[in-house]
């Protein structure tokens, strides 16, 4: 049978980790982007190099976005494209933490149908294929049900959480946070969490794998004004997030600006 799109994502991201892996403890060449878009080492590059061969080589019709990479404008021309961020959550990485993530996603049409985030120093190996579910290592995976924004346990920085953003002050919810914007994502897919949600403008590469996690999980997913995601856009940002159960993302959306 011939390997199916997330078949080969759950294969490029365990070559991901290996990559990722073998630069630990090394001199990692921190250099910092343009921009203020933060650090990119060896690792990150060494990463997107092993993956754009492993999944261009598996689908050399397939458009190609990543983080690490020049934006090549073919991609517009194709109906389908793999959408990776190679290291979600560098610092991390450069800190020796354990949270960061390899993202990969497959795009059709401007809608994630398959995706992978695996955070390979945690074992955790988050999959999704559109109308077959999300699991985590082969485990069903399913948002929570809570529909009050009062009260809610949220993945969010500090910085969403300030007056600007909402009608009437934020809600009385209990703040976390996690480095990889992929893994916050992952972890309200799981119900680990009630929601999550991010008012920057937002890479695709950050966020295409999570969302077809969230969505096969349960979560309505929306930008930051309730309008769907579409990927593999001309300027590949996305205005914000916001994911939960359906009533809960209501509940939220209604008290935002």
């Amino acid at each position: 049978m011939p390997e199916t799109d997330l078949e080969l994502l759950i294969r490029a991201a365990h070559e991901a980790g290996t990559v990722a892996r073998s630069f630990l403890g090394q001199d990692l060449g921190i250099e910092q982007k343009d921009d203020g878009q933060g650090p990119v080492t060896k690792a990150d590059l060494a990463v997107n190099a092993q993956l754009e061969r492993i999944l261009r080589a598996a689908r050399p019709g397939y458009g190609w976005l990543s983080e690490e990479s020049l934006d090549d404008p073919q991609r517009l021309a194709t109906s389908r494209a793999f959408i990776v961020d190679p290291i979600d959550g560098t610092r991390s990485y450069i800190e020796g933490a354990k949270t960061w993530a390899h993202s990969l996603a497959v795009v059709e049409n401007g809608t994630a149908t398959a995706a992978v985030v695996y955070l390979p120093m945690l074992d955790r190996l988050y999959t999704a294929a559109q109308g077959a579910g999300a699991h985590i290592n082969g485990t069903p995976l399913s948002v929570t049900q809570r529909a009050e924004a009062n009260g809610a346990e949220v993945l969010a920085t500090r910085p969403a959480m300030e007056s600007r953003y909402w009608i009437k002050g934020a809600p009385e919810v209990t703040r976390h946070h996690r480095p990889s914007l992929a893994y916050r994502q992952s972890l309200v897919a799981e119900g680990r969490f009630d929601a999550m949600f991010t008012f920057r403008p937002t890479w695709e590469w950050d966020i295409a794998a999570g969302s077809l996690l969230l969505s096969e999980a349960g979560a309505q997913v929306s930008d930051r004004h309730g309008a769907p995601l579409v990927f593999n856009a001309a300027h590949p940002q996305v205005d914000g997030m916001v994911a939960a159960n359906p009533t809960l993302h209501a509940a939220l959306l209604h008290r935002l600006r």
